[in-house]
């Protein structure tokens, strides 16, 4: 395993690197970001979000365009928001790949991700996001039935990132809709962080089963099958195809919009150095 203490100082220049390995588990699939700077990502693993994307107030339009997501040349990929005249643009992909937990086993979904240097204040209205959605929603699945696991998500620039669930009812239900079921921990800088979301079915009965976040391998929540209190709502949280998101978001109702001190480009960007699912 790479020591991540150490990541800030290398050079975005440096060759691409596979995922760590860990005991006890196998790689069912990863992209480590490998190509020359300027490139998309793999069209082979990633969807792109193209359209306007209206929800929750946001004012960015995904744009498939390495002006707003590009492989780095070093083994990443950076999402990077852009602002012309007031009218913003961003990148969102979405995995090809819906890893789907197998009972008696222990899923992991992880990430290493940065965000540009820019200060707080020149933040405001930026919402990057490392998350997975039901595939349920591409079958016609309305939100949030269709089951959503954020497993890392920060607005404008705060040193605060949220782990949360969101599912059943569109209106309070077993995750409080439509805020969800959110839990916090300490982000007091931009660099480099691993972020992971455990799926544990080793347990038969549903009810003792759990999601657990980690960030840099410590836990920040836990929740139990027990804790949703519907088996059906928990099967689509737990034991159903997710896809992986990437994306940056721009305004919304959660961040509020950008204002006239919000910077784009670089400053605000998210860069990601691979995205990788284990089972035991």
């Amino acid at each position: 395993m790479r020591a991540h203490a150490l990541l800030p100082f290398l050079s975005s220049l440096a060759a691409a690197l596979a995922p760590p390995n860990y005991p006890g588990f196998r790689t069912l699939w990863f992209d480590a970001f490998p190509g020359n700077a300027g490139e998309l990502p793999s069209s082979s693993n990633w969807d792109f979000r193209l359209e306007d994307f209206q929800v929750n107030n946001e004012v960015q339009r995904y744009q498939r365009n390495p002006h707003n997501i590009q492989i780095s040349g070093g083994g990443t990929v950076q999402i990077v928001p852009r602002n012309s005249g007031g009218k913003w643009t961003s990148g969102r992909i979405e995995s090809k790949f819906a890893p789907c937990p197998t009972p008696g086993k222990v899923m992991m979904v992880e990430s290493v991700i940065r965000f540009g240097d820019n200060q707080r204040d020149r933040k405001q209205g930026m919402w990057p996001a490392f998350w997975m959605l039901g595939e349920s929603v591409r079958r016609g699945t309305n939100w949030p039935m269709c089951g959503e696991l954020d497993i890392m998500e920060t607005v404008n620039g705060a040193p605060t990132a949220y782990g949360t669930i969101h599912c059943g009812s569109p209106n309070g239900g077993p995750c409080n809709e439509p805020q969800g079921r959110p839990a916090t921990v300490d982000l007091h800088d931009n660099g480099w962080h691993r972020w992971t979301l455990k799926i544990d079915l080793t347990n038969g009965d549903w009810r003792a089963q759990q999601i657990q976040w980690l960030k840099d391998g410590n836990v920040f929540s836990t929740v139990r099958g027990a804790d949703i209190n519907d088996q059906g709502v928990w099967g689509t949280l737990a034991h159903s195809p997710m896809i992986i998101i990437l994306n940056l978001a721009v305004g919304g109702s959660w961040p509020g919009p950008p204002n006239g001190n919000t910077a784009d480009s670089w400053g605000s960007m998210m860069e990601v150095e691979y995205v990788a699912v284990y089972s035991t």
